[in-house]
């Protein structure tokens, strides 16, 4: 037959591949990982940590509420931190930005990149709306081990299509793979077959993906901290599309001309490096010290280490010289101007001239009025970057992934500091042991400086222990978390 006549032909082929693959593990696996269980523990109370410290944000809180004033729902999905009742679709929305807004949520770094936990906000949304509805007409409500178990496999597709499949490179916004990870799982978890789920996220992919130009120089801007937020109320939204009866379109990765691949994957194959089970979130980076753009927090880290070398002779500073990965040159090497929050999260120089000042890097450090400050520019334009190819080459290495950076200060004088270089940061697995304590501290600061201290204990006890936890109904938990 051809070539001709199979773009003509109107029959409908069987699913893509990648398609079934993706619906089995959603349909069928069972998590029986203690470690991945432990993590996602984690990994919720540290993105909740996130979204409350987000709410201090007027930029954020604009962003929150009803699409149209008064349009709140009794029986609808609570947004943590907030007295919001939504519909499901905008409260997905509302929790995936509060999430992610000041990039301190969880990363996974690969050929592609992003913030798995971003998909809580379609999860969270829907099991608390659901089992509000479901509570309503006296059906089983959800539990949070539905939820936690919902974040380990959105974790797993997202940050295994990321292993080998770089979208940044074509010039799409790696939230596309939160709307698919989320439309997954999310047409699961509304009750949806096999078959729904493959129609679910052939809607996702069809959709295409957004252009990455707002997280990167000359425009970048904060939609970059809204747009998983956006992906998480698309996912939503597709799921309950495909359970009202919308079909599907079972080649919409692998058609000839029209598919995903060939119109906006350069042609190149979705592949799949390792099999779906739970090795992304036992394997999950956290951002625990301070909000930076991952590639540069062992930058930042080696830059703290060397603040109380320069802080009394930062006029004294011939040269800084970095050294990262190339992803770290890529995305967060920048000069010239920093307009906004968003440019200065996502730049490197920024982020180590600031701890190199000041002793810290906290959320408030990219505002305008520590901005203003003319050290850090002075700064920044004493700075080299490089990439260092034994950091590249472990950071794409699957039993490392370190995210390597080196920093080093020469003096006008002739002399210099010793190069300080770190190759895993605080967040990483082969530092859980160092991190866990610093994320519970996260978690607890965060919730005690949103809530009165009753409403904080209650938080903190239904916390504390996982098994317990897991058998607590959404609606339960959520409530624990709605301003009265």
């Amino acid at each position: 037959m051809s070539t001709e006549t199979d773009h003509r032909s109107a029959s409908r082929p069987d699913p893509d591949e990648l398609l079934q693959v993706i619906a089995d593990f959603v349909c069928d696996h069972e998590v029986n990982s203690d470690e991945a269980w432990q993590t996602a523990h984690y990994c919720l109370k540290d993105s909740l940590a996130c979204a409350l410290l987000a709410l201090k944000y007027p930029e954020c809180v604009k962003l929150l509420g009803p699409p149209v004033p008064g349009m709140t729902l009794e029986a609808g999905a609570r947004v943590p931190g907030t007295s919001h009742r939504l519909d499901p679709l905008k409260a997905a929305f509302d929790i995936g930005t509060l999430v992610r807004y000041l990039d301190f949520n969880d990363t996974w770094l690969a050929a592609e990149w992003g913030h798995p936990s971003d998909n809580l906000g379609a999860i969270l949304a829907v099991a608390d709306w659901l089992s509000r509805s479901n509570r309503a007409a006296v059906r089983e409500e959800l539990s949070m081990a539905d939820v936690l178990e919902a974040m380990i496999k959105t974790h797993e597709i997202q940050g295994v299509l990321a292993l080998k499949n770089s979208f940044n490179r074509v010039g799409l916004d790696h939230v596309l793979l939160v709307r698919v990870a989320s439309t997954a799982v999310v047409t699961r978890m509304l009750g949806g077959s096999r078959d729904d789920v493959i129609n679910g996220l052939s809607q996702a992919w069809a959709d295409g993906g957004a252009l990455r130009t707002y997280r990167h120089a000359p425009n970048t801007g904060p939609r970059k901290s809204w747009a998983a937020g956006d992906a998480c109320r698309r996912a939503v939204q597709l799921a309950l599309l495909t359970l009202s009866g919308e079909p599907g379109y079972p080649s919409v990765l692998t058609a000839k001309g029209w598919g995903f691949q060939d119109v906006l994957f350069d042609g190149k194959e979705l592949v799949l490096e390792r099999s779906l089970e739970s090795y992304v979130m036992e394997n999950i980076l956290f951002k625990i010290a301070f909000p930076a753009e991952f590639h540069a927090q062992t930058a930042v880290e080696c830059a703290l280490e060397l603040h109380p070398q320069v802080k009394g002779c930062l006029d004294e500073i011939d040269r800084v010289e970095i050294e990262t990965q190339e992803a770290g040159v890529r995305i967060i090497d920048k000069t010239g101007p920093l307009d906004n929050y968003a440019d200065r999260d996502h730049c490197i120089q920024y982020m180590v001239a600031v701890p190199l000042i000041f002793g810290e890097l906290t959320a408030d450090s990219y505002s305008d009025a520590v901005a203003a400050d003319p050290r850090i520019d002075a700064l920044r334009e004493k700075m080299t970057v490089t990439e260092n190819p034994h950091f590249t080459e472990e950071y794409f290495d699957p039993d490392k992934r370190a995210i390597g950076n080196a920093v080093q200060i020469f003096f006008t004088d002739g002399t210099c500091t010793d190069k300080v270089s770190i190759d895993y940061p605080v967040g990483h697995r082969r530092r859980r042991e160092e991190g866990i304590p610093l994320l519970e501290d996260k978690f607890e600061r965060a919730v005690a400086g949103h809530f009165p201290a009753r409403q904080k204990a209650g938080i903190m006890d239904a916390c504390d222990n996982l098994e317990t936890l897991t058998k607590m109904p959404v609606p339960d938990f959520t409530h624990l978390w709605s301003l009265k």
